[in-house]
């Protein structure tokens, strides 16, 4: 069971193969989850757009994280967070090579799925 957010990383995560994605909690309506970046970047020309919003902090490590409707990008360093609205068009430029990036990241506010 993890309990703090700093260690138990994964394998993939520890030798930097791969950005690692962990839900810490997860409900109907509200997801945390602890993402580790090794020098990961979004793809070029690819955007995230999700449905439900997102509040994000750096815990460790740096990250430059761009909105789409920003023309500079967020450089966000331990500590630092941001709210993602909804259908907010974002990417990752870059993250710290030297050290892992520990994000938390909240996801809320899912659509109601329509009933018919």
């Amino acid at each position: 069971m993890l309990n703090n957010i700093l260690t138990n990383f994964p394998r993939a995560a520890l030798s930097a193969e791969q950005e690692t994605f962990e839900d810490l909690l997860r409900h109907p309506d509200l997801r945390i989850e602890r993402i580790i970046s090794s020098g990961q970047a979004s793809p070029p020309d690819f955007w995230y757009c999700q449905p439900q919003a997102e509040w994000v902090m750096v815990v460790q490590g740096a990250a430059g994280l761009q909105l789409e409707n920003e023309p500079q990008e967020r450089v966000l360093r331990a500590g630092d967070f941001l709210n993602i609205p909804a259908a907010c068009r974002h990417r990752v430029n870059w993250t710290s090579p030297e050290e892992a990036t520990v994000w938390l990241a909240v996801h809320y506010a899912f659509p109601v799925e329509e009933q018919g």
